[in-house]
């Protein structure tokens, strides 16, 4: 797959890993996680949050090319 993904692509994947991000926190605080379960649910929110961050060092490099394209900040606050 070498196709680049489009700054669209790259939106969807922020906003739809940035809400689960905040499900997984919530689950983590719930009293239904277990301790067997805890260091596993901790590692997917790990895993959750590098592929966040990864994902938004592209966008701002669409950004940087595209400059009609929201800042991040606007991009996670603005209400859909």
């Amino acid at each position: 797959m070498s196709e680049a993904l489009s700054s669209n692509a790259i939106i969807y994947a922020i906003l739809s890993i940035n809400s689960e991000i905040t499900l997984q926190k919530e689950y983590l605080d719930s009293p239904d996680v277990t301790p067997e379960e805890r260091e596993n649910e901790e590692g997917i929110l790990d895993d959750l949050e590098q592929a966040f961050m990864e994902f938004v060092e592209s966008y701002k490099s669409y950004r940087h090319a595209d400059k009609t394209l929201p800042d991040i900040t606007e991009l996670l606050t603005t209400e859909l």
